[in-house]
């Protein structure tokens, strides 16, 4: 059960925290010649940063439900077509490249050189949104980058909320509209993958999943959420303030690290 409660914490900072959740379980898995988490682990983990996202921005998901029912804001249906578009290219990147992608976790070139996207990135995004009034908050076709952002943020090393966030900064858009349509937006996929994996384990004998294995399951999924509630305020904390060039400096430095590593090795 301790493995899986440092899990939880790792999955709860990192998941949220533009760092790169993958490519620290990648660096990490290399460097301490340790397993990555199974298949059920990781989807009972994600599914507590999930709880996470639905937590923080509850008022906007609802609305979003509300904007189904008769009568609802046209704005939230909106809203709700751009998710759906901007879930597209993940889903096709997912299902033709993805034993590619997977197969880049085993190198720490290409985990490093993706760390060093992501810095470069962040710190882009803030000298964007130094230069911007951040005035751009309706739907437009920003919202499809960040769908794009999304898709190539499979790539280990490459942050989700880093990619997703900065790359609709760098374009002009305000920095919390941004977060919020870069956690709504992670919703579908994240739900979608991991309930799916959940529920196909948890439902196979071969798994051997008991009553104790399910318990430490469960807790592992709380104490993800919870730290994910905490790490989700921080970063929404750093954007209203432009300050994800500190997150950026840390990725430059992890990128470079683990390359000059690789190759020295």
């Amino acid at each position: 059960m301790s493995d899986v409660l440092l899990l939880a914490l790792v999955q709860g900072i990192t998941e949220f925290l533009p760092i790169s959740s993958s490519g620290h379980l990648a660096i990490g898995g290399r460097l301490l010649a340790v397993e990555l988490p199974g298949v059920l682990v990781q989807a009972a983990l994600h599914l507590g940063t999930a709880v996470s996202v639905l937590i923080v921005f509850r008022r906007e998901v609802w609305a979003l439900v509300r904007a189904l029912l008769p009568g609802g804001s046209a704005d939230g249906r909106r809203t709700l077509l751009w998710l759906a578009v901007a879930t597209v290219p993940i889903a096709v990147l997912g299902f033709t490249l993805g034993s590619r992608i997977e197969a880049l976790y085993s190198s720490l070139t290409a985990v490093g050189t993706s760390l060093l996207a992501t810095g470069i990135l962040l710190t882009l995004s803030d000298f964007a949104a130094r230069r911007s009034t951040g005035t751009v908050t309706e739907p437009r076709g920003w919202r499809a980058v960040v769908g794009v952002a999304q898709a190539a943020a499979l790539l280990p090393g490459l942050s989700r909320s880093g990619a997703t966030i900065a790359s609709a900064r760098l374009l002009g858009v305000d920095g919390m509209a941004a977060a919020r349509f870069s956690f709504l937006l992670s919703l579908p996929a994240v739900l979608g993958a991991a309930g799916a994996k959940l529920w196909t384990g948890l439902g196979d004998p071969s798994t051997g999943v008991g009553a104790h294995a399910a318990g430490s399951l469960a807790l592992g999924a709380v104490v993800a959420c919870v730290v994910g509630i905490a790490a989700l305020k921080m970063l929404l904390a750093v954007v209203a303030r432009s300050r994800l060039g500190v997150f950026g400096g840390y990725c430059l430095a992890l990128g470079a690290s683990v390359i000059a590593w690789e190759l020295l090795a």
